[in-house]
């Protein structure tokens, strides 16, 4: 066997492994670890008689080690080595060694959470950071520290920031192997790539400049999808600088052989090979002195219009560049030529996000949930999702009957589970197995995810032409792109006459491999596949149980302005056929920014009102809406028929009086609303009470808050609905009705409405918020009355407002003795000659 890097360190890694179940190895691209560590491990006994797991995030490379160590092994694939994929599953009663992607292990531990028979994890090509890598290896950590401390777990990268995963999995050891890497000579393009003239095109001439400058060895170009490859194969092919050159392409979705044909041993005829990222890191291809890059990738990310996550198109990070790069270094000096210019380079992101913080997170949620991780909060997350995303995630579950309101999963989820798709899917396709619509459903899954087969504006001649061919069905959009499909198969996806009818072929292509994975994993789980067409209802309905969370009623029939579930509003799209219905379903929520953020549903299907109570009886309740109508002064109320939050029907209802007077009580408050009767006799009072309040704490008389204020109010207003109810409403009562009655009369013996005076006269006392509390008398009617009258306890004078026969004040005092002294001869003199016939004693 070929001495490899990773070789170096096989004794440190064989002490570290029985010193501490936790290791982390960073080491280069083909340094060997992915192909070596499982066998150093096995080889060493340390494994007793378990099998060492080895996650690989992609199924290509789980598949091509498993054979490549079986080759060194000298042993059957599948024997004592052996792969584990979707759909697939290379492995025997004696694997020892057992290649399997991330997804396979989060449902082994589903049905066995203690991974009897396992003896290590290893996750490999940790630094690509996929969901389902964080996620089982939190499940692993928790395993090994629970129930399994003799589980071995290594995680493994070629380039990995180890400081932060060292404590995530402390105690862990740490090693690391050089490697042997060569230098790679890095060149950009001068100018951005324009969009019309295609990467692929790009590629050929990066090519064509290789091969011209002599090129020695075989060429690995970096393309993002299957069919950047096929178009980037055929401009190499049609370049002369390609004779003598296998040109083969590499990626997920070929069979076995060619994808064994492009990484072989090139045999003397120099290759070309165009591949995926999966070349990235995962495998190496011997023989291999330059690279072309299109600085391209398929990255899943979560997509809000449809509710799914999506593989989009976007540029990789400088880490993953210097991944692809270095690909060319690893016998000789080597070549890479980047398709993108060195400015572009150095705007791009350091490394790539974790999936945890651009995916949706609703079918690992939905795992976590069946494996007995009810609050998602509390799992071991190495980095914790943000709060919103496991929010949308537990809401999405909820509304597809996958978890119920406490959050625990159901039978429906169960059965969800089975299904190796997003939530989404597996509830219509379980609700399509039901119904016989499985074939119809599993092309309505693939529509929505991939790209749309109609071009959006197609003019007026394709439009009618769409019409004649796939009919003017108003029931759902997906049935005009039903037919359409259809209608590209029967020409054999025929550009010209696709084009015409205006059919994006490219769409067709994808939505055709996407329907039939949906086919496979739907006869996987045993669902019925057949071709006979069910009716539009039963179609219709599988819709709504996948999209049940974008259910919307129309506002008004003039409009297409529309109210969803959750709260939230929208306009259907003009180009909609569903126009009429009065409540619809929207596989498309999209936010357009704008001058104001507009929120347009598409892809939208009716629903018929019964559908919703045969399919989720237990989502509907009774309410009735209570307001206030400014308008007619008066409170008014509607009983609203409520799918979940969204109002079906609405009648008008007599409104409930204790919900009537909290909103009258409200708008009085809110001084809307005058209440004639309360007047000063009230405002007195409540003055009243303050003052005792305040001198007299020790009476234990409450002062009147706002909140008290609201209550007397709120009891003026029961019984009433608008405003003219409350003109003649008395007010003194329930605002005395505040205090009990003892209360009451110690305000009204301490501060009094009235005192009486020594001279048997009678005055109305003024209490006020700031000042002592008054009265007001004429001089004559204080006569015989020497000092200023007391209350509260004799604590408090009242300050004597003394008026002139002309009831102006003379002067205001609280020393009553001391006016008769000082000041009333003066004030006597003066006015005795203005008003001579008053008594002047």
């Amino acid at each position: 066997m070929t001495r490899l890097p990773i070789h170096e360190i096989r004794q440190e890694l064989l002490d570290a492994a029985r010193e501490c179940p936790r290791l982390v190895v960073r080491a280069p691209t083909g340094s060997g670890k992915s192909t070596q560590i499982p066998q150093m491990l096995l080889d060493s006994g340390l494994l007793g008689d378990g099998q060492v797991v080895v996650l690989q995030p992609r199924r290509l490379a789980a598949r091509l080690l498993a054979a490549r160590v079986a080759r060194e092994r000298a042993c059957r694939l599948g024997a004592e080595v052996g792969y584990q994929i979707r759909f697939e599953n290379f492995c025997g009663r004696d694997t020892r060694i057992r290649y399997v992607t991330e997804g396979v292990l989060m449902r082994q531990m589903l049905d066995d959470p203690s991974l009897r028979g396992i003896s290590a994890v290893i996750f490999d090509e940790f630094h690509e950071r996929h969901l389902y890598g964080d996620v089982s290896l939190g499940r692993t950590l928790d395993l090994q520290a629970k129930e399994r401390p003799d589980l071995r777990i290594l995680v493994m990268s070629a380039t990995l920031r180890a400081e932060a995963l060292e404590k995530y999995l402390s105690p862990c050891r740490v090693l690391t192997s050089e490697g042997r890497t060569y230098p790679v000579d890095i060149e950009y393009i001068p100018r951005p790539v324009e969009e019309r003239e295609g990467v692929w095109t790009a590629a050929a001439a990066a090519f064509e400049r290789l091969v011209a400058d002599g090129l020695d060895g075989d060429v690995l170009v970096f393309m993002p999808g299957a069919y950047e490859i096929q178009r980037t194969i055929g401009a190499i092919r049609d370049s002369t600088a390609s004779r003598g050159y296998a040109v083969l392409p590499l990626h997920g979705d070929l069979p076995p052989e060619a994808q064994d044909e492009a990484v072989a041993p090139s045999g003397g005829r120099p290759k070309v090979i165009v591949s995926t990222n999966v070349a990235e890191t995962s495998i190496t291809i011997e023989g291999v002195r330059a690279i072309i890059d299109s600085g391209l990738a398929r990255v899943p990310r979560f997509d809000a219009g449809r509710g799914i996550n999506m593989l989009l198109i976007e540029s990789i990070s400088r880490a993953s560049a210097d991944q692809r790069a270095g690909r060319a270094g690893r016998t000789a000096p080597g070549r890479c030529i980047r398709l993108w210019t060195d400015r572009d380079h150095a705007g791009r992101a350091a490394e790539e996000l974790p999936e945890i913080r651009r995916v949706d997170l609703a079918e690992i949620a939905l795992t976590l949930k069946a494996s007995g991780t009810t609050d998602l909060r509390t799992f071991r997350w190495l980095d914790p999702p943000e709060p919103r995303s496991l929010a949308r995630a537990e809401t999405l579950l909820r509304d597809l009957g996958a978890t119920d309101d406490s959050g625990a999963i159901t039978e429906t989820g169960r059965r969800m589970l089975a299904f190796p798709v997003h939530p989404r899917y597996a509830r219509m396709l379980i609700e399509a197995g039901a119904r016989d619509a499985v074939a119809p459903v599993a092309l309505i899954a693939a529509l929505v995810q991939g790209r749309d087969i109609l071009f959006p504006r197609a003019g007026k001649d394709a439009e009618e032409r769409r019409d004649d061919l796939f009919g003017d069905r108003v029931e759902s959009d997906f049935f005009r792109r039903m037919r359409a499909f259809t209608y590209a198969g029967r020409c054999g996806g025929d550009i010209g006459r696709c084009s015409k009818a205006g059919i994006r072929v490219q769409g067709v292509r994808e939505v055709t491999a996407l329907r039939d994975q949906f086919l496979r994993i739907a006869r996987a789980e045993g669902l019925p596949v057949n071709e006979t067409a069910p009716d539009d209802d039963a179609i219709q309905k599988c819709i709504l149980a996948g999209f049940v969370d974008h259910l919307a009623a129309r506002a008004d029939e003039g409009t297409l302005r529309c109210r969803l579930v959750h709260g939230r509003a929208g306009m259907l799209a003009r180009e909609s056929v569903v126009r009429h219905a009065r409540l619809l379903v929207a596989a498309e929520v999209r936010e357009i920014e704008g001058r104001d953020l507009e929120v347009i549903l598409s892809l939208a299907t009716a629903v018929k009102p019964e559908w919703l109570r045969e399919m989720f009886p237990e989502d509907f309740n009774d309410r009735v809406e209570t307001r206030y109508d400014k308008g007619a002064k008066r409170v008014t109320a509607e009983r609203q028929v409520r799918f979940r939050d969204l109002p079906l029907e609405t009648k008008p209802c007599d409104p409930d009086p204790e919900a009537a007077a909290d909103l009258l009580a409200a708008e009085v408050m809110r001084g809307e609303i005058a209440l004639p009767l309360w007047n000063e006799t009230v405002d007195q009072w409540l003055l009243r009470v303050a003052t005792a309040a305040r001198h007299l704490p020790d009476l234990g008389i409450p002062t009147f808050t706002d909140e008290e204020r609201r209550a007397a109010i709120r009891a003026v207003c029961a019984g009433a609905i608008s405003a003219r109810d409350l003109k003649d409403r008395p007010v003194l009562a329930a605002v005395k009705g505040r205090l009990e009655p003892r209360l009451q009369g110690l305000v009204e013996k301490n501060a009094p409405e009235r005192v009486e005076l020594r001279n048997g006269k009678r005055a109305r006392v003024t209490y006020a918020a700031q000042g002592a509390p008054s009265i007001a008398m004429k001089i004559q009617d204080l006569y015989g009355v020497t000092e200023s009258p007391r209350i509260l306890g004799g604590r408090v004078a009242l300050a004597v407002q003394i008026l002139g026969p002309n009831q102006r004040p003379v002067q205001v005092t609280q020393d009553l003795a001391g006016f008769w002294k000082t000041t009333y001869p003066k004030v006597k003199q003066e006015l005795a000659r203005k008003y001579p016939k008053h008594e002047w004693r």
